[in-house]
């Protein structure tokens, strides 16, 4: 029986989790940040690919054959290649008779839903930069519903600042500021804004209090955890497959104590992490 693996370049991805546990706490979990090469926000297509490559191999090797890519960088720069690349031929290297391996991303539980968020037609986006010079999420939406315009918006600063417990403060006030002002000037008739990193709702507060009234934020944990329920009820083959124990590892790149003290920001209980060397697949 597997565990449901939840990797993340860093701690974001704990929100994730944290949203799939709350509806569906009878799996066994097992999340790995790459704290170590946090961010992957400013980094190249070729590096993201790579760094994210070793780290869903990994999980794969650790007994999760379904993966939730809950980062939105990887989903955008890593997620299609490696489903088209490299799956095929891990299935037959790591479980050539089953199960199925399967890695999902948080791209398209927001994406095909995205005309439902906003009455006006416009939605903002707020991301890192890998994210938004990928352009998934405005091909994605646009596929499914042409009639939104998405106006996008990168913050290199903020995914530094959250990994470092910055979470509110004068620095922090003024990068949110400065990329809210700059969106909302370039996009005046917006009504929602999806928050396009995983870690970003941990500056919901401050993003609320430089947002305009009437802008909804979208976060994306409620909407990956309901996308998974569904698809697990749509595949009862994967579903039978994985371990109902309702445990959860923790295993980060970095140093455990560290990754141990920040948890407490986006998840309301301790931990114990392990740090875990990474595992480099065969090009």
């Amino acid at each position: 029986m597997g565990k449901i693996g939840v990797f993340d370049s860093g701690m974001g991805g704990l929100n994730i989790l944290q949203a799939i546990r709350g509806i569906m706490p009878e799996y066994a979990y097992c999340y790995l940040g790459d704290n170590a090469r946090v961010p992957y926000g400013n980094r190249s297509f070729e590096t993201v690919y790579q760094f994210t490559r070793e780290c869903i191999y990994s999980l794969l090797v650790k007994d999760c054959p379904l993966v939730i890519m809950a980062c939105n960088t990887s989903s955008a720069k890593a997620l299609r290649a490696i489903q088209q690349n490299d799956l095929q031929r891990w299935q037959s290297e790591l479980a050539p008779n089953g199960p199925t391996l399967k890695v999902l991303g948080v791209l398209r539980p927001t994406t095909e839903i995205a005309g439902q968020l906003t009455h006006s037609g416009h939605l903002g986006l707020l991301a890192t930069r890998g994210t938004v010079e990928s352009d998934s999420y405005r091909i994605e939406i646009e596929r499914f519903f042409p009639q939104v315009t998405l106006h996008q918006q990168a913050c290199p600063l903020w995914v530094p600042l959250i990994e470092e417990g910055r979470i509110k403060g004068p620095l922090t006030e003024m990068a949110v500021k400065e990329c809210i002002d700059t969106l909302c000037n370039r996009a005046p008739t917006m009504d929602a804004v999806i928050l396009g990193c995983t870690h970003f709702p941990l500056l919901t507060s401050v993003i609320r209090h430089h947002l305009p009234p009437h802008v909804q934020i979208i976060e994306q944990g409620p909407l990956v955890a309901q996308a998974l329920q569904h698809y697990l009820h749509r595949h009862p083959d994967i579903e039978s497959s994985l371990d109902q124990s309702g445990t959860c590892t923790y295993l980060t790149t970095e140093d455990p104590l560290r990754f141990n003290r920040n948890a407490s920001l986006f998840i309301q209980a301790s931990i114990n992490s392990q740090q875990f060397h990474l595992m480099i697949p065969n090009p």
